[in-house]
């Protein structure tokens, strides 16, 4: 089907609205009346402009407050409508959005209204424009799509049709099974936006908080469906009011809002993507770094070693049984300090995995390899996180990305007999403050993971937001956070979380090889010790090593943290079988101690 996308939904002047959408493959716009206002380029010029960028013009938005009015005001209503059919016909938009009223003027009579909407669809026709009515949630006597509709039907005008908003039918709880008794001919436009579950005012609610297919908790596939079924051929059209998509770039936005309706379509039927290839597991994480030194220390301390070094590159390899770590001290880690740059995930399927990051979007990224090194495909997250698609030790029908390190000499020799990480429990990764949702529908969609409730955390400056993706077995668990503000560059931390079969043991051992653990204020003990029972000495034992503790029905969860380096941290993970959060409770606590942290570091500076 063909797609298109509201200018409102994305930010920047109208031309590199244009710009974008198209970039992304859209095949057409609705052109919002504020966007055309302010354009310095004439209506002819806006037509070019599309033509020359592969767009159509597919409507033309809003006209509000036209029907069920006094007939003076509708005479001028009229007049209003005349001069922007003129308008419409230089853009070479065909067709109109009229909303229902929410005019003070507004008569609460639909023979009126049927009466002045087919007035002015006989308009309309004259200039060869179709007038699609759409019922607004919060309309003053219309707010139902089933009553728009029977408003349109009694009109009986061949140029007047009806506008369904996903929105504003499912925001109210109407029954979308009703729209397959509309004509398909009858149904001129599609709009379609998700929004998450709020308890708010429905107009705040779609003017703030809108998002795109996906993203929400309403059930837009099974709305179109319905739409489908009675016989809808249009656009599939994306209109979406959202503060942070107007104030983030154009060029990305529209990619994820691209990527929203390719799955939609996928979800639906209409459209044949390649299935999903879930991964499995966490094959490394790649730290890149300016200075090798104190990341060598803190991995000596939890208990890697270095193994190899790729045989091109500046990169370690750091591991214990299946955790890896890689240290990439490249020309490109001297720019932001030490982070989590790559990840590479164990995939059933490697090649396949990679067409369906290319169907969704998400092309393979380009790479410099001499001609020895493995074929190693990779795909960047919205937030430029490097995914690899990896099959590790799986045999010499599928490459394996360790071929390319040589072994070296430990550092120092393993202690067999010491507890220490024995693979990758999770990673967290902060998003850009504009790219959360995105980074949850990317995880969902290119990856085939399921993305778990959001959540929010306390913090000493804000509120944080948290949504888990993992696949079904837990071999890879991904925690998509984002900040309180915009520019708080204090939450930009990510860490990577170990597993360990004893966590004090484990604990002990870090900090018997110099490694320090963040330190946790002792009200947080004594609290702990009001919500759980505790065997003698144990709750003790955690206080001591800073070691947090939390429960839900599948069991336990024990972890503590290392202290922060560049923007990196590590945790050691003990969870049983059952559990299956990340220990939310105690977020607030940990972040806490590393603001508190953070600030006696600049106040010792």
């Amino acid at each position: 089907m063909r797609t298109s996308i509201a200018t409102v939904s994305l930010s920047g002047s109208l031309t590199e609205k244009l710009t974008a959408a198209s970039r992304a493959g859209f095949d057409g716009v609705e052109i919002f009346e504020n966007d055309l206002l302010a354009s310095p380029l004439p209506p002819r010029e806006i037509r070019a402009r599309c033509a020359d960028l592969g767009l159509t013009v597919d409507l033309y938005q809003p006209m509000r407050d036209m029907e069920a009015v006094p007939d003076d005001e509708f005479a001028r209503n009229l007049r209003r409508a005349r001069h922007k059919f003129g308008v419409m016909g230089e853009l070479g938009a065909d067709t109109v959005l009229v909303c229902s009223s929410v005019s003070p003027l507004g008569i609460d009579d639909d023979s009126l209204a049927a009466r002045q909407l087919h007035r002015l669809a006989s308009l309309a026709q004259d200039f060869g424009i179709r007038v699609a009515y759409e019922a607004l949630a919060w309309g003053r006597h219309v707010s139902t799509y089933d009553h728009a509709w029977r408003i349109v039907e009694a009109a009986g005008h061949p140029a007047l049709g009806t506008c369904l908003d996903s929105f504003h039918i499912l925001s109210r709880g109407s029954d979308p099974r009703g729209v397959e008794a509309i004509p398909g001919e009858k149904i001129f436009f599609l709009q379609l936006a998700d929004a998450p579950l709020l308890a708010m005012d429905v107009l705040q609610w779609s003017r703030h908080h809108r998002c795109f297919p996906g993203q929400g908790g309403l059930d837009v596939a099974g709305l179109v469906r319905h739409v489908l079924r009675a016989g809808y051929d249009g656009p599939l059209s994306l209109e979406v009011f959202n503060d942070v998509f107007r104030q983030a770039e154009a060029g990305p936005t529209a990619v994820d809002a691209r990527r929203s309706l390719l799955m939609l379509q996928e979800a639906v039927g209409v459209v044949e993507l390649p299935e999903p290839v879930v991964p499995t597991g966490v094959a490394f994480a790649e730290l890149v770094t300016p200075d090798a030194e104190p990341v060598a220390a803190l991995l000596g301390a939890l208990g890697l070693s270095r193994t190899a070094r790729h045989r091109g590159k500046p990169v370690d390899l750091w591991e214990r049984g299946e955790a890896r770590i890689l240290v990439n001290t490249g020309p490109a880690a001297r720019r932001d300090g030490t982070g989590l740059a790559a990840i590479g995930l164990e995939s059933p399927d490697p090649q396949a995995a990679a067409r369906r990051a290319d169907a969704l979007l998400a092309p393979v990224l380009p790479r410099r390899r001499a001609p020895e090194d493995t074929p190693l495909d990779a795909v960047a997250a919205p937030d430029g996180t490097e995914l690899f698609f990896c099959a590790t030790g799986r045999g010499p029908e599928l490459a394996d990305w360790r071929d390319d390190f040589v072994p070296v000499t430990a550092t120092q020799a393993p202690d067999p007999a010491r507890i220490g990480p024995a693979r990758v429990d999770h990673l967290a990764l902060t998003q850009p403050w504009h790219q959360y949702d995105e980074a949850a529908l990317f995880h969902r969609g290119v990856l085939g993971l399921h993305a778990q409730e959001s959540v929010d955390v306390a913090d000493p400056y804000g509120l944080l937001r948290s949504r888990a993706v993992t696949d079904a077995d837990g071999g890879v668990r991904i925690a998509l956070g984002v900040g309180a503000a915009p520019a708080d560059d204090t939450l930009h931390a990510q860490h990577i979380a170990l597993a360990v079969d004893d966590v004090v043991a484990a604990a002990r051992a870090f900090r018997a090889a110099g490694g320090s653990t963040l330190p946790i204020p002792a009200n947080y003990y004594d609290d702990l010790a009001a919500r759980h029972e505790f065997a003698d000495g144990e709750l003790e034992t955690y206080r001591g090593l800073d070691i947090l503790y939390d429960r839900d029905a599948g069991g336990a969860f024990r972890h503590c943290y290392t202290r922060t380096v560049g923007r990196v941290f590590f945790e050691l993970v003990e969870r049983d079988p059952g559990y299956r959060g990340y220990g939310a409770h105690n977020a607030p606590v940990r972040l806490a101690a590393q603001h508190a942290g953070r600030q006696a570091r600049r106040t010792a500076g």
